[in-house]
């Protein structure tokens, strides 16, 4: 987005460890310690930018969901808690950045919310069954955006999910089929032609529709 001649303000957990991050942090590209279940690291976040206006958030955080997400493995363990860690970052996490600021965003031209999901957060194309954790939490933050579109649809601001497709990240593995650039690229574009007509839409990065 910077050789876009974007101005970022760029989010991590760790900042020192996130190194390929920290080498773009510049004149354009501001990076903040922030993590999306703590609210205070997410207040601090909206403090730093003052009265700055923000055209388009992308909510990234994001979790796998653990290890244990099969039928018989949660049953094994009621308490839940790889569930809930991931309800908390993918959906909870991404409501709280939102909250925090919209305000920016209403001071904003382009005033877009996006979100990235999951194919996996799809109910109707859910023929596979396991990973609950994962699915759970990516339909709801699904739900948040759709929520989003139509209570702040009067106000001009936009709410999109947009699948990032299978990637190669830490959590896509080196197998994935899609490179990050790739990926990203048309993430860019798609949310470069959404308009509020396209509010509360489910993208692919591909150009697609998902079904929800």
């Amino acid at each position: 987005m910077r050789g876009r001649g974007d101005h970022v303000e760029a989010c991590a957990r760790d900042p020192e460890g996130a190194r390929e991050l920290r080498a773009l942090a510049g004149e354009r590209v501001r990076l903040h310690r922030v993590d999306v279940t703590d609210a205070t690291t997410v207040r601090s976040i909206a403090d730093a930018l003052g009265s700055v206006a923000v055209d388009v958030v992308f909510n990234v955080a994001g979790t796998y969901g653990g290890p244990r997400q099969s039928l018989a493995q949660l049953a094994e363990d009621l308490a839940l808690e790889d569930v809930l860690r991931a309800y908390d970052v993918n959906a909870r996490g991404a409501l709280r950045l939102v909250l925090a600021l919209l305000p920016h965003v209403r001071r904003g031209t382009a005033k877009r919310l996006v979100h990235i999901t999951s194919g996996m957060g799809s109910i109707s194309d859910n023929n596979s069954g396991g990973y609950l954790g994962y699915r759970m939490s990516k339909a709801a933050l699904n739900m948040m955006s759709r929520t989003l579109a139509v209570d702040l649809r009067g106000e001009g601001i936009t709410s999109v999910v947009v699948n990032p497709g299978w990637v190669q990240t830490d959590m896509g593995g080196p197998s994935a089929p899609t490179p990050v650039a790739e990926s990203v690229r048309g993430i860019l574009r798609e949310v470069d032609r959404v308009t509020l007509a396209d509010s509360g839409e489910f993208l692919n990065w591909d150009g697609s529709r998902s079904p929800w």
